[in-house]
């Protein structure tokens, strides 16, 4: 019998190698699904940041800046299999988990901003899949997930510092920041740091309803549905902030309902407007995304909902030439 997307990924994430050759096969998977993409594709938008975040760790680990380098890569792989097999899921016109929905619902919607994309994509990854990810290495290390807290902490600093360059490369020109403050206060809510903490005292509560598995599910389910709850209103429309365009309508063109000849319309104008730092075109196959996957569940979400606004987590305080390297500060 034939294997499918899901089965094919599946297969390729479950040995979850401890070493630098598991995560290689995941950025050869992460280079494959990025070059099938449109450049503008929501989900194509995350992709890219993600891989940059995993040849990043993958290019420390054999210079001395994790504790247990092993432990690190397997944590790494099996928490890359499960956004794998959301896009495997997607792929095989399956629905993905909750927490995913959103993203790939709306990753062809033109009012999205690029920069949405990508933190809806670490939203749903870091609050969702992180934490079963930890739990998931510690039981086949046979570990608590305490002996993963150090190297867990110490992956924070080159997040921080990828995620800050993206957003640097997506963030609107300075002629567009006053019409993009409800952007820029999106961003003051959303922090990768307070999410990877957040997402650490998950994995310690699932942990600690382990030997309970009905409590664990349901403390699953939960999290999942939160996270895609957030997820909708990080992906809220804001491309219709924009200046309008040379007709004089808004750059994202106007509002109709989804699926209809008027938003296929709208979508092509504001495809095809030079000069307004909008997104690549939007393809056919992309464009009939909303219309052939559109499953989001709808819902509103209150500010207290977010739960993550806060600073940066803080450090170890090693000082070795090996850490300093290990975030890109320059030695005494």
């Amino acid at each position: 019998m034939p294997d499918t997307a899901v089965d094919r990924t599946t297969a390729v994430t479950a040995e979850a190698a401890p070493d630098r050759a598991g995560i290689e096969r995941v950025v050869r998977r992460l280079r494959r699904i990025g070059a099938g993409l449109p450049p503008a594709d929501g989900v194509a938008v995350f992709n890219r940041l993600y891989l940059t975040v995993t040849e990043a760790v993958r290019d420390r680990l054999g210079r001395g800046c994790f504790a247990d380098p092993r432990a690190v890569a397997e944590l790494d792989v099996v928490f890359a299999g499960h956004y794998l097999r959301a896009v495997a899921a997607d792929e095989a016109g399956q629905e993905p988990p909750a927490s995913w929905r959103p993203l790939f619902a709306l990753r062809a919607h033109p009012g999205v901003l690029p920069l949405q994309f990508a933190l809806a994509g670490m939203n749903a990854h870091i609050q969702h899949d992180l934490p079963l990810a930890v739990v998931d290495t510690c039981r086949r290390r046979g570990c608590e997930p305490a002996v993963l807290e150090e190297d867990y902490h110490r992956i924070n600093r080159v997040l921080a510092e990828e995620e800050a360059a993206v957003r640097e490369q997506l963030m609107p020109g300075p002629d567009l920041l006053e019409l993009a403050e409800p952007l820029t206060h999106l961003l003051g809510v959303w922090s990768v740091a307070a999410a990877r903490e957040g997402a650490w005292n998950a994995a310690e509560a699932l942990w600690e309803l382990r030997h309970l598995p009905d409590a664990a599910r349901a403390f699953t389910t939960a999290l999942d549905a939160s996270v895609g709850l957030l997820g909708r209103a990080l992906l809220l429309p804001l491309g219709a902030l924009l200046p309008p365009g040379p007709d004089g309508t808004p750059d994202d063109g106007p509002a109709a309902p989804r699926g209809s000849r008027s938003e296929d319309q709208a979508a092509r104008r504001a495809a095809d407007r030079p000069g307004t730092g909008r997104r690549a075109p939007v393809t056919a196959a992309a464009a009939r995304l909303p219309e052939a996957r559109s499953r989001a569940a709808g819902g509103t979400v209150t500010a207290g909902a977010a739960g993550l606004t806060g600073a940066a987590g803080a450090t170890g305080a090693g000082g070795d030439q090996a850490q300093l390297e290990c975030s890109g500060l320059p030695s005494a």
